[in-house]
């Protein structure tokens, strides 16, 4: 079995033939790969990260966590998130393929993580409980801490989207 990479329509697929005994294309099967990161790629994102933004940003749960816990805890529950989000690209779309692909990667991830705290911080500001200038440690906390399930219905929609 022979692996290739080529495009057709302008997107990445990955090529294989099967191949008989003497060598000669039994079969070729066309798998599309979702390695690169795209425009549209950054639309699922955030179109993802939305999805449980809205009720994240709505609940008191999310305001009182932000006052009360403390930074450490706020670091560690986003480093969750970037982990998950890494683990689940890497397992679904570049498992054996990272060598080539490791810029889009790492793209992939920090776009994920920052568009979902970006969508977080701004419905946070719109109902008005992100106090940017007054109280920025807290604003961000509370940014930070709601950009947890945003970030992984963000990865989620991206993964799965064409």
């Amino acid at each position: 079995m022979n692996r290739k990479y080529h495009r057709i329509n302008g997107k990445l697929y990955e090529l294989f033939e099967i191949l008989d005994e003497q060598g000669k294309i039994l079969r070729t099967i066309d798998i599309p790969l979702k390695v690169e990161f795209r425009i549209n790629d950054l639309l699922e994102i955030i179109v993802g990260a939305s999805i449980l933004a809205v009720p994240t940003a709505f609940t008191e749960e999310v305001w009182t966590m932000g006052d009360a816990l403390p930074w450490l805890n706020t670091l560690i529950l986003s480093s969750i998130s970037i982990v998950f989000i890494a683990s689940f690209v890497y397992y679904s779309s570049y498992k054996m393929k990272l060598k080539l692909f490791r810029k889009e990667y790492v793209i992939r991830i920090f776009s994920t993580f920052v568009l979902s705290v970006l969508i977080i911080g701004i419905l946070l500001t719109v109902v008005d409980k992100c106090p940017w200038i007054t109280d920025f440690s807290l604003a961000f906390k509370r940014t930070l801490i709601g950009a947890f399930p945003a970030s992984l219905s963000a990865t989620l929609t991206d993964q799965f989207g064409e």
